[in-house]
């Protein structure tokens, strides 16, 4: 066992972990298009929401095939630059409210 200091540093952390959970409420979504390339995206992936490669890849590959996909989880705040980004690039994208 650790001393109560210890103990609270634990307890703040769940505390935070929760507070987390419901600051962000909403997904990064990319929309799949006849335009833009696997290699756009990757790289736009890559440079506005900092994905590895691996990542990028494999978001590139689910919005191909499925349409759109959720790139990333956050707060509108956090999220909608992220958004008017990969829009300005030419990618359709739009920020959404997670649903309970």
């Amino acid at each position: 066992m650790g001393s109560g200091k210890n103990q609270t540093k634990y307890h703040e952390s769940e505390q935070w972990d929760t507070l987390t959970d419901t600051e962000d409420p909403c997904t990064l979504i990319v929309w799949n298009d006849e335009v833009n390339t696997f290699e756009w995206v990757i790289t736009t992936l890559i440079e506005i929401c900092h994905h590895t490669e691996e990542q990028a890849e494999q978001c590139a590959m689910i919005i191909h095939t499925q349409g759109k996909y959720a790139v990333k989880n956050g707060s509108y705040d956090e999220l909608k630059p992220m958004c008017d980004a990969i829009t300005e690039r030419g990618i359709g994208a739009t920020v959404e409210m997670v649903e309970a």
